[in-house]
């Protein structure tokens, strides 16, 4: 199967946001930062804290969403010139390859440690900080969508949940 793609920044965006809300460890300080938040409020209007600790706690909280939503996505988008490009892909039983105007890469299957699959990307991981990401929008039909998934299914044996 061969697929020809290019990247919609929206679309990168919110991937991105995706990946970085996906990771355990982001996640947990998401938990806790709004546990810290929630607590300091409780406490505020329970008269056990100033004002201060509720200033803190909300402002922990506003700086990280912001962080995470808006400032870590752009940031990552800018600096990568691979989202500027126009890709290839060709994937076989063996192997899979990308390539664009400067050339090409192909890859075993076995160099994938893992995959994701949400609503816009299917998103193939080397490791847990690189990472490919496959717009479902560079597919013909949503039967070529549904091939991909299976051929994942089969040849990367782990799946990051």
């Amino acid at each position: 199967m061969i697929i020809h793609f290019e990247y919609n920044k929206d679309q990168v965006i919110q991937a991105l946001r995706y990946h970085f809300l996906a990771k355990p460890e982001i996640r947990f300080m998401i938990i806790l930062v709004n546990l810290f938040a929630l607590a300091s409020a409780v406490l505020y209007y329970s008269k056990k804290v100033t004002p201060f600790a509720l200033l803190l706690g909300s402002s922990l909280w506003f700086f990280l969403m912001i962080s995470f939503w808006f400032i870590l996505p752009g940031v990552v988008y800018r600096r990568a010139a691979t989202f500027k490009d126009h890709f290839t892909m060709k994937f076989e039983n063996s192997e899979f390859s990308v390539g664009n105007e400067r050339g090409s890469r192909t890859w075993p299957w076995s160099a994938l440690s893992s995959f994701i699959e949400s609503p816009q990307f299917f998103y193939l991981y080397f490791d847990s900080r690189s990472f490919f990401l496959i717009p479902k929008n560079g597919f013909v039909n949503d039967d070529d969508v549904y091939q991909l998934r299976q051929l994942l299914k089969e040849k990367v044996k782990k799946k990051r949940l």
